[in-house]
């Protein structure tokens, strides 16, 4: 199956970019049955999508985090691939039936916010259930009865698949069910998943597939449906080179979906595939956004070659994410990447008022007499 075709073919290009909120999607809810399921804290409606009749019903929810937009992007790139009439669509929701919650967080998706209106991670309230939203997911959850659940989110660019040197673009997780982080018949089934879908996602992205750590915390949503003998598979989409609005990303989200799915729908025999999973190379924070390297200061009146690192923080400003450059590490860059890699070859640093940089500061300053930065980037 061409995955990156099918894409190409269905992706929802109405809805772009990092800034995703419920008015940008209620236009594609309408399109479908759509059920409203509960409110957030603000009474904001969450929506429940429900597609095919099969014998296998698997739970998806996505943006339970309000700031992680990619995956119900790819989400809705899914559903409108379920809607699409071919065979190959009709294969699927004949042998599946899904529940989908693409927005789970509303309130914190309108705030650009990871926690929901109360500053609460619903994402740590899988136990206390103290929120309206983890109520809902719960809810729909014990009255779904699924077979299994994909926990969809993002994650930040600072992650890189092992010591490949490559950004982690897509990272999954069998969330552990107990603190021996032990592998039983469940975690098994969602390992299975998840080596299909790095299987695919390697011909396309070969070594940007990383795999999340399997420390147990409970009060995680996917750690508590795995507990509950769920096969649960967590989803975290990351940065591909220069793709800071995560639009290729969002591909690739939709190829690990389709791919998973088709998997299980082909696929009777339970196989062990633990040794292939632990394979895949564990997130490590390894990356920065920009890296400039061999760069002459003067501080106190002493000259020195350092290299010094940037990051991009997310800030919302008119209903757009703006990405701004911030100074974040000076020296110690051992063993770490950047996404932008810059070798200064020895010229000064200078900025309006110092001769060397500041942690927090604006990454706005020259690079000898000739490279001028200007948020991070040379500015040509």
């Amino acid at each position: 199956m061409d995955y990156s075709a099918l894409h190409q073919n269905y992706k929802e290009n109405s809805i772009q970019g990092r800034y995703l909120t419920l008015s940008h999607i209620e236009p594609l809810l309408a399109q479908y049955k759509n059920e409203v399921v509960g409110q957030s804290v603000l009474g904001k409606p969450i929506y429940q999508l429900s597609f095919g009749t099969g014998k296998t019903k698997i739970f998806m929810w996505s943006q339970m985090h309000g700031n992680e937009s990619t995956t119900t992007k790819a989400l809705f790139d899914f559903i409108r691939f379920l809607n699409s009439g071919t065979v190959e669509s009709q294969a699927i929701l004949t042998s599946f039936t899904f529940c989908l919650l693409p927005m789970v967080n509303p309130d914190g998706a309108e705030a650009y916010t990871r926690e929901n209106a109360n500053g609460v991670d619903l994402n740590r309230d899988a136990q206390n259930l103290t929120q309206p939203e983890s109520v809902v997911l719960r809810q729909v959850f014990e009255t779904f009865q699924p077979h299994y659940c994909y926990n969809l989110h993002d994650q930040r660019t600072i992650y890189g698949a092992g010591d490949t040197g490559n950004p982690a673009t897509v990272s999954f997780l069998a969330p552990a069910y107990n603190e021996s982080r032990d592998m039983n018949e469940v975690r098994q089934k969602a390992i299975n998943v998840i080596v299909a879908m790095n299987n695919c996602l390697q011909q396309v992205i070969p070594n940007q597939v990383g795999r999340f750590d399997d420390s147990f915390n409970i009060n995680c949503i996917g750690d508590t449906f795995q507990f509950l003998k769920v096969p649960t598979v967590l989803f975290e989409a990351g940065h591909f080179q220069e793709d800071y609005e995560r639009e290729q990303t969002r591909k690739y989200i939709f190829t690990a979906l389709l791919s998973g799915i088709n998997y299980l729908n082909e696929n009777d025999v339970v196989s062990n595939k633990i040794d292939d999973y632990l394979k895949i190379p564990q997130n490590k924070v390894v990356f920065y956004d920009f890296v400039y390297k061999n760069v002459k200061i003067n501080y106190d009146g002493k000259e020195k070659i350092i290299n010094f690192a940037a990051q991009y923080k997310e800030v919302l400003n008119n209903n757009k994410v703006v990405f701004e450059a911030q100074i974040v590490q000076i020296d110690d860059l051992e063993n770490h990447f950047g996404h932008f890699t810059i070798d200064a070859q020895g010229e000064s640093y200078l900025d309006e008022t110092k001769s060397f940089p500041n942690i927090e500061q604006k990454a706005d300053f020259y690079l000898g007499k000739n490279i001028k930065i200007v948020n991070g980037l040379i500015n040509n």
